[in-house]
């Protein structure tokens, strides 16, 4: 297996962590010229959504076991494989984000919850045929965690 390094970067957007209100975020992902071939975001610009793998770089802890999603005492112990908290084993996020430009290397996006200076470690088109079939769920907290998200 090829080791895995970052082959763009956010830039613009938030500059420091605030867990609400991501929808109005627009921000770029400049990606590296030395990794690709401008053409490889050719057919890009077909797709309205993108999904963008980031390292939380400036998470510091690491969480193996349960906590309080967000800290809030109010929600139930949950582990971390059933939270999308920063402060996971290998700090990774996945977002599914509005594409509002594609020039180049540079994707111009939108609601996009990674900071500036993040590391991104992919980019796929969204597929609506990859959304999950049949009936979705999730606890009660979760919504309510999510309620001003985006």
């Amino acid at each position: 297996m090829n080791p895995i390094s970052p082959i763009g970067v956010v830039r613009g957007g938030r500059s420091q962590v605030h867990e609400d209100g991501w929808g109005a975020v627009v921000s770029r992902i400049e990606l590296d010229p030395a990794v690709f071939d401008e053409s490889a975001t050719s057919g890009l610009d077909d797709y309205s959504h993108i999904e963008v793998i980031f390292a939380f770089h400036l998470a510091t802890r690491t969480c193996t076991a349960v906590q309080h999603p967000r800290g809030n005492t109010d929600w139930p112990l949950s582990g971390i494989l059933a939270q999308r908290a920063p402060n996971r084993p290998n700090h990774l996020g996945v977002s599914v984000c509005g594409l509002a430009a594609v020039d180049g290397l540079t994707l111009t996006v939108h609601g996009l919850d990674a900071i500036d200076g993040s590391p991104v470690l992919d980019v796929k088109p969204y597929l609506p045929e990859f959304a999950p079939r049949g009936e979705v769920r999730g606890p009660a907290w979760s919504s309510e965690l999510m309620r001003a998200y985006f």
